[in-house]
């Protein structure tokens, strides 16, 4: 009898360690948003590299149709560039390239009801047929969302998820040349929101004024507006910046009569306060560095306004660099 109970007890161990094992493997292979919840920010970081590559061929944003009886609800949102976050291990990451975005919503045509898993199984099978995968899917944490809210301005226009109340899906399809596919989607009882992100490099179409032209503006208008380069959340110059200083100075020593007064703007990101120190700073190195090449600094003034004035749509990143300038203003 004793000999039984031990052989027993010995296969109840090794059954109780398999289940562990396979819970562990379980809790390892699908990433879900209720454990980014328990430990926001601790989740390690999403590496591209671990997804199989797709050589499916996918056509064009936005890549697929809409499933049979839906349609958007407004026209969707499309731009050649710009930021979305995406919850990847329960981490909101921004990620930037061209971008499709719409509320999704039952057909004029349709009779039936709307359903929700229909609008989730619909895209979650297609994804899938072109080699993308699913890396999140669950609520995304409140301490995620109260620390990318300030940046993510975008939210609340068309085609918006509802992270706050809703769990969201997030699939990627890895391609080949680095132009992957990053797309997120929720509903709920009435309707759905779907965004599809193919990552792609800004292409910069700002040049700089050159002295002939600056001076033209600035005869024309009072005023010309430049573009000018600085180090990321920095008032140091970029050597594109400094080329556009030297056109500047030209201006001046031009027209020894000439005064200018030198006001720094910035994007909307951020703390307002911060927007407006950094744009001053970035604005008195302008002044500085036109000094250093010779001009008496009683002819400059510098002045930082943040993100007020602007005079792009701050909704986008294109919008956001226009923002992002130096106005010379004739004194």
């Amino acid at each position: 009898m004793k000999k039984t109970l031990i052989i027993l007890s010995i296969g109840a161990l090794f059954a109780a360690c398999n289940k562990k094992t396979e819970q562990k493997t379980d809790t390892v292979a699908i990433e879900d948003g209720r454990a980014a919840e328990k430990s926001p920010g601790g989740a390690t970081q999403f590496d591209i590299n671990s997804i199989p590559v797709s050589n499916a061929e996918v056509g064009e944003l936005p890549f697929f149709s809409f499933p049979k009886g839906l349609d958007f609800q407004n026209k969707p949102v499309q731009r050649s560039y710009d930021m979305l976050f995406f919850p990847l291990k329960g981490v909101m990451t921004p990620i930037e390239g061209k971008i499709w975005k719409t509320y999704v919503v039952n057909g004029k045509s349709n009779t039936e009801e709307w359903s929700l898993p229909y609008f989730l199984k619909s895209y979650d099978d297609a994804i899938a047929k072109v080699g993308g995968v699913k890396i999140f899917d669950g609520k995304v944490s409140q301490q995620e969302l109260d620390r990318i809210t300030p940046e993510a301005k975008y939210f609340g226009e068309e085609g918006s998820i509802d992270y706050w109340n809703e769990p969201v899906k997030v699939y990627v399809i890895r391609r080949p040349n680095g132009d992957d596919i990053y797309i997120q989607l929720y509903g709920n009882t009435a309707t759905g929101a779907i965004q599809i992100l193919q990552k792609a490099p800004f292409e910069q179409t700002i040049s700089i004024l050159k002295s002939d032209e600056i001076k033209k503006e600035l005869d024309a208008k009072g005023k010309a507006v430049l573009h000018i380069n600085f180090d990321t959340d920095k008032a140091s110059l970029q050597p594109d910046g400094k080329t556009a200083v030297d056109e500047i100075t030209k201006v001046l020593k031009s027209d020894s009569h000439l005064k200018l007064a030198i006001n720094g703007y910035t994007d909307n990101s951020g703390n307002d306060a911060h927007n407006v120190q950094l744009s001053k700073d970035r604005a008195t190195a302008v002044l500085n560095a036109i000094a250093t090449s010779g001009i008496d600094k009683v002819r400059l003034s510098a002045e930082g306004f943040g993100s007020k004035n602007p005079i792009a749509d701050n909704s986008s990143e294109e919008g956001k660099a226009q923002n992002r300038r130096v106005e010379l203003v004739k004194r």
